[in-house]
């Protein structure tokens, strides 16, 4: 039975929810109040440059660094509007849109990711259950995922009416079904929302927040909408309270879903959570096969090498790569949603000769693709053999909230070796020899690289050192020094 369950667990700083499906780790979502994500926060902004060059303009919205502001995103809403009824519109030049010291209001659609800034539209959006609002805008667009096109219209008929002065709306997949009342009290609810922005919007200077997302748990629940939850755990009883205050009022169908969780053993423990983000945080990623992948994280893209590993097959090799490669494709759908890549994707396949098994692979990724929430789009095959595929970034990747770079290796994956580092030291000696008249010299470094320095393996360089010198050297052992950090003290 694919059993679909969503844990939340609940600390005084920091919110983490996890989906699991059939005893799967799916998606595992954590939010901070330190790093408390900011996408879909509307701000009324002041306009601090302007960038012709780069048809951009910066942003002051109250945070550490300003937020970045295309000519293309002061546009109206298309996203999710079919084909035929998106408008057309012309990305006007950027100092036409904008001027530096101007009060302007913008939606976050991308959260500060390293050293860049927030991205920002003009286009602001308000989600609810079934319907997206679009201040100013009368024009009523449907979910390309509503594809009868007698549903489309019936909707469409419900919610045009609800178009005024303050805008229009989008109507949302989850209102497939939907009756006009319930469509009605979703339109009064963002109209209210929307009003209360304008008052705040008054009232405020710039750089100032105008409106807040919904808090992590009741947020996911409403980008969830399709998803047929069996059962939602809750380990906190306030949370446990505004959810379920929440789906009461927008989302009645999960309201008897929900638990809240008192059990004794930790609520990630127990459904081995924990476990699973401790292995989407490694390099490596071993398949029941045998094979293995290697994802890699870099500033620019995101690789993955795929090897048969201990996987030898029962058949001939073409076989053997073909179905590893199968495997791993679905694997690797998995792995991108469980540890949120996104961005430009490279994955190294083994190499296939057969054309057909390459178009079966390609369609074996695709088809695991098509269950991820986040948009992907997948290239094909590259001149190298390389497949290129893409994933919309939306929010920092597992890897990016969790960890920070290594003190010792910087951000390289690998520290010097021990050899490497004794020579180092060796060349320090003879640098400070020069310099400064003393009888001996004392070095400090790590236990590994002083067990080394004082063994045969180092070939007796610190005996062939001194006689070069004629001085005496000492090695102490620094517990708390990393492999590449040493001190040479002269006396």
């Amino acid at each position: 039975m694919n059993t679909v369950e969503l844990l939340v667990n609940v600390t005084p700083n920091e919110t983490r929810l996890a989906l699991v499906e059939a005893g799967t780790l799916k998606e595992i979502h954590i939010e901070r109040t330190t790093k408390q994500g900011i996408v879909s926060n509307i701000y009324k902004g002041k306009v601090i440059r302007v960038l012709p060059g780069m048809q951009s303009a910066f942003v002051d919205i109250g945070l550490e660094k300003a937020g970045f502001l295309h000519a293309a995103d002061i546009v109206s809403h298309t996203e999710c509007v079919d084909e035929n009824e998106k408008k057309q519109f012309v990305a006007k030049d950027i100092s036409e849109l904008v001027r530096e010291g101007q009060d302007i209001i913008v939606q976050v659609v991308k959260d500060p990711l390293g050293t860049k800034g927030a991205k920002l539209t003009t286009d602001i959006t308000l989600p609810s259950r079934y319907l997206v609002f679009m201040p100013e805008n009368s024009h009523v667009g449907v979910s390309q995922r509503i594809e009868g096109e007698e549903e489309r219209e019936r909707l469409k008929e419900f919610v045009l009416p609800l178009c005024d002065e303050l805008g229009g709306f989008i109507i949302r997949t989850a209102a497939e079904g939907a009756n006009e009342d319930e469509l009605i009290q979703d339109a009064a609810f963002l109209k209210r929302l929307w009003c209360k922005i304008l008052e705040r919007k008054s009232r405020k200077k710039a750089p100032a927040v105008l409106y807040e997302e919904l808090a992590p748990t009741q947020r996911l629940l409403r980008d969830f909408i399709g998803k047929k939850f069996d059962i939602i755990y809750i380990d906190s009883q306030q949370c446990f309270v505004e959810v379920q205050a929440f789906t009461r009022c927008f989302m009645p169908e999960l309201t008897d879903k929900l638990y809240h969780y008192r059990g004794e053993n930790p609520l990630f423990d127990l459904h081995s959570v924990e476990i699973g983000i401790k292995q989407a945080l490694q390099t490596r990623v071993d398949l029941k096969s045998g094979a293995y992948l290697i994802i890699e994280q870099t500033e620019a893209m995101t690789t993955i090498d795929i090897n048969t590993g201990a996987f030898v097959g029962h058949h001939n090799l073409e076989e053997t790569i073909f179905n590893t490669n199968i495997e791993a494709a679905k694997a690797i759908a998995h792995q991108l949603q469980l540890r949120n890549l996104g961005g430009m994707i490279l994955i190294d396949f083994i190499d296939m000769q057969s054309d057909e098994h390459r178009e079966r692979v390609l369609s074996s990724l695709r088809q695991a693709l098509a269950e991820d929430r986040v948009k992907t789009n997948v290239n094909g095959f590259t001149q190298l053999g390389l497949v290129e595929m893409t994933r919309k970034r939306t929010r920092e990747s597992l890897a990016h909230i969790l960890c920070c770079e290594c003190p010792s290796c910087k951000g390289r994956g690998s520290v010097k070796s021990l050899e490497t580092v004794s020579y180092e030291i060796s060349r320090e000696i003879i640098r400070i020899n020069h310099l400064f008249k003393s009888k001996e010299f004392i070095v400090y470094a790590s236990p590994a690289v002083a067990e080394y320095l004082i063994t045969e393996e180092c070939h007796g360089l610190i005996a062939e050192l001194e006689v070069f010198i004629s001085k005496q050297i000492q090695i102490k052992s620094e517990q708390f020094y990393t492999q590449e950090q040493f001190d040479v003290i002269a006396i």
